[in-house]
């Protein structure tokens, strides 16, 4: 009877995230309030509490559940050719965004459907955090080549890793709103330019070859 507990309880969980992630896609964040949910899955609203604690914690499970692909593809860096690393971590990142459905859809949902409310505190916080993550990673990565290799970078490390950063967000937002081009082919290749013009071709040519 516990074990069959459990499993109702795993399945009314599955039922609200998945609820959540139609009419958060539908109807916005901001705009959607956890009754709504709880009607979409069928479930009562003292269902809905009992996993989760409030709207911004649903989302962030939400959110989890398919795991941002920037995230959980975050290379090991400290190898012998971090830069070969970061692309591969970018290729695998860009190929589940463009080929998988559901991460397409919870990223829809987290770059055009979300308002960052007071109510939605805690979505920001964790927005900021993997932002943050994936920056120190992006630096990691860069600092290491520079010492490896004897290289100069024409600015400071922080920068060029904003800017690599906001890069890879643009175009991942703008496929999100018209997927007419290879977002895999197309992140490489300014992933690639970006790299040549601080000087690091060779990490480049190396990795290709590979």
């Amino acid at each position: 009877m516990a074990r069959r507990t459990k499993e109702d309880a795993q399945a009314t969980r599955t039922a609200l995230l998945d609820a959540a992630e139609c009419v958060f896609q539908k109807r916005g964040v901001s705009r959607t309030s956890l009754n709504d949910i709880a009607q979409a899955a069928g479930v009562t609203r003292g269902a809905l509490y009992w996993h989760f604690k409030d709207k911004a914690d649903l989302y962030n499970a939400m959110m989890e559940r398919v795991t941002l692909p920037l995230e959980s593809t975050l290379p090991d860096v400290s190898g012998e050719n971090p830069v070969a690393a970061l692309r591969q971590g970018l290729r695998k990142a860009l190929r589940q965004i463009a080929s998988d459905e559901q991460t397409r859809r919870v990223l829809e949902i987290a770059t055009l459907m979300v308002e960052h409310t007071e109510e939605l505190g805690a979505v920001r916080d964790r927005l900021l955090q993997s932002q943050r993550e994936h920056m120190q990673c992006v630096q990691t990565a860069l600092e290491s080549a520079s010492k490896q290799h004897g290289i100069a970078f024409p600015a400071p490390l922080g920068q060029l890793a904003q800017g690599m950063h906001a890069m890879v967000h643009g175009l991942i937002f703008s496929w999100l709103l018209e997927p007419s081009f290879d977002l895999e082919a197309a992140g490489l290749s300014s992933l690639d330019a970006f790299l040549r013009g601080i000087g690091l071709s060779s990490e480049i040519d190396t990795d290709n070859q590979g």
